[in-house]
């Protein structure tokens, strides 16, 4: 359920914008995006799971936030993490 740390570099170097980048919401956002889909195939089997659901939930709210923040501060850099992400927006 949740990320290695091997997982966890390789997400960070990724999407990074410079070495040692791990706080832009670029970073954020992709591993909050992975944490997302992790949750998701756990809910699938474990549907009672109620409290990893609100977690889920949390976890949305927040890269919605970080996405609205990154479309209205810098709508290039929201586009090409988007289309880079694969989400549906």
């Amino acid at each position: 359920m949740a990320i290695t740390a091997d997982r966890k570099s390789e997400v960070i170097k990724t999407y990074a914008r410079a070495k040692g980048d791990n706080g832009s919401p670029e970073v954020q956002v992709a591993l909050l995006s992975e944490h997302i889909q992790n949750l998701t195939e756990h809910l699938k089997t474990h549907r009672k799971d109620f409290t990893s659901r609100r977690g889920l939930l949390l976890m949305v709210g927040q890269r919605s936030k970080l996405l609205k923040y990154l479309r209205s501060k810098h709508p290039v850099r929201y586009n090409d993490l988007v289309q880079r992400l694969g989400l549906r927006r």
